[in-house]
C-alpha cells in the first residue's frame, strides 16, 4: 500500500474546501492534511475528528502571507514532507462595476486571491520539488467570462490560470493545474443571490437564482472529489492546464 500523502489545503473551513478535506481524510484514503482558513472552529472540528491526520493553521491571507511558510513548516515538522498543495481560498468581493471601483477593495481581493496563492506556491515549492508533487488551484469559469461587477474576481482567477501555466514551465518536476469547479451550492452562491444582485446584470443574476431554484447547483463533493484526486495523482500532461471538473479527460478523478 502506498504511504499516506501530506497535503496543504487552504480555504478548508467550508464549501468545496471542507469537502476536499473530508475526502482526503476519510478511509480508505486517510491522508495527512494541514488545513487553513480564517475561521478556526471548523478546522478544529476536523482536527478533533481526525486527530492524527490534521494540523491547523488559522489566519487571514489578506494581511498575513507568512501563513504560507508556517503551513509548510507545520507539515514538515509533523510528517517530514509535502506532497501536494491545494490553493482553494478566495473571495468574490468587491462586486462593483469598474466605473464604481474601489481600488483598495480590489487590492484586498488580489491579496487573497492572487498574492496569497503566489505566497503558498513559493513556500511549498522546495518541498514539492523533492516529492515531485502537485499544486491544484481552484479557479473559476469567471476567469473566461466578463460578468458585470465581477472584474476583481474574474481577473484574479485569470491570473491564477496564468500562474498555473507559468509554474508548469518554471517547475517541471511539479505538476500544476487550475480547475473550474462549476457553479456550486456554497455560501458564495448565497451571497450572489442575496447580496450582490443589485450590482450585477439582471439576466446574469437571474441565471444564478434559476440554478438554485431548479436544483442545478453542484454539491461541493462533486468538484471537491476531483480536486482531491488531482492533488493525489494528476498526471504530468495536465500541468499548466485550466480544466473543467466535469471534463471527460478527468473521468477517473470524479469518483
Amino acid at each position: 500500500m502506498a504511504p499516506n500523502k501530506v497535503i496543504i489545503l487552504t480555504g478548508a473551513s467550508r464549501g468545496i474546501g471542507q469537502a476536499v478535506a473530508q475526502y482526503l481524510l476519510s478511509p480508505p484514503r486517510s491522508h495527512n492534511v494541514v488545513v487553513l482558513a480564517r475561521s478556526k472552529a471548523p478546522l478544529e472540528a476536523l482536527q478533533k475528528q481526525y486527530p492524527e491526520q490534521v494540523q491547523v493553521v488559522a489566519g487571514d491571507l489578506a494581511g498575513d502571507f507568512s501563513l504560507a511558510d508556517k503551513a509548510v513548516q507545520v507539515a514538515l515538522d509533523t510528517w517530514g514532507r509535502v506532497d501536494a498543495l491545494i490553493v482553494n481560498h478566495g473571495v468574490l468581493d468587491p462586486v462593483r462595476r469598474i466605473a464604481d471601483a474601489d481600488i483598495d477593495a480590489w487590492r484586498r481581493a488580489y491579496d487573497v486571491n492572487v498574492f496569497g496563492a503566489v505566497a503558498f506556491a513559493k513556500a511549498a515549492l522546495p518541498a514539492l520539488r523533492e516529492s515531485q508533487g502537485r499544486i491544484v488551484f481552484t479557479s473559476s469559469g469567471a476567469a473566461n467570462s466578463g460578468y458585470v461587477g465581477w472584474g476583481a474576481y474574474g481577473s484574479s482567477k485569470a491570473a491564477i490560470n496564468h500562474l498555473a501555466k507559468t509554474l508548469a514551465n518554471e517547475e517541471p518536476s511539479v505538476t500544476s493545474v487550475a480547475l473550474r469547479p462549476g457553479v456550486v451550492d456554497t455560501e458564495m452562491q448565497t451571497d450572489i443571490r442575496g447580496v450582490h444582485t443589485q450590482y450585477m446584470d439582471a439576466k446574469e443574476a437571474e441565471k444564478f437564482s434559476k440554478l438554485k431554484n431548479e436544483g442545478g447547483l453542484l454539491k461541493p463533493e462533486q468538484p471537491g472529489t476531483v480536486i482531491a484526486n488531482l492533488a493525489l495523482k494528476a498526471p504530468k500532461e495536465l500541468s499548466g492546464q485550466f480544466v473543467n471538473w466535469s471534463d471527460e479527460e478527468l473521468k477517473e478523478f470524479q469518483a
